[in-house]
């Protein structure tokens, strides 16, 4: 999944690099790498946003069911759109990683499918 994901980010020739210099390579390689990271990140961030206003508007969020949500979205990419540039010199809000979803029964559950939740 993160492969295809990486392609359909990355630049390049659907992830075929044209270049024969080894280091034009690592720097295309690398450059997919972060640019693949960053999207993942912000999907993640919008994520946790958007849980963080359900909470508040009192939806009751099941750990079972963030589970199943994915960071590998890409359908709100453009990739060869024109994009603003007004908003770099914005300076965002300090971010709050807290996310208040108690995820101990997916831990619990975790632990028991691997048997390590059971005594010997």
């Amino acid at each position: 999944m993160i492969l295809r994901f990486s392609q359909r980010i990355g630049s390049g020739n659907r992830g075929v690099i044209a270049d024969n210099d080894p280091i034009e390579q690592e720097k295309t390689m690398k450059f997919n790498a972060l640019l693949t990271k960053a999207v993942i990140f912000h999907n993640a961030l919008d994520s946790a946003e958007i849980f963080r206003q359900l909470l508040e508007e009192r939806w009751e969020i099941a750990p079972e069911d963030l589970a199943h949500i994915s960071p590998y979205l890409t359908g709100h990419i453009n990739r060869f759109g024109e994009y603003s540039t007004h908003e770099l010199g914005i300076r965002p809000e300090a971010y709050d990683p807290k996310l208040d979803v108690d995820f101990t029964p997916l831990r619990e559950q975790d632990l028991t499918t691997a048997g390590l939740g059971q005594a010997a």
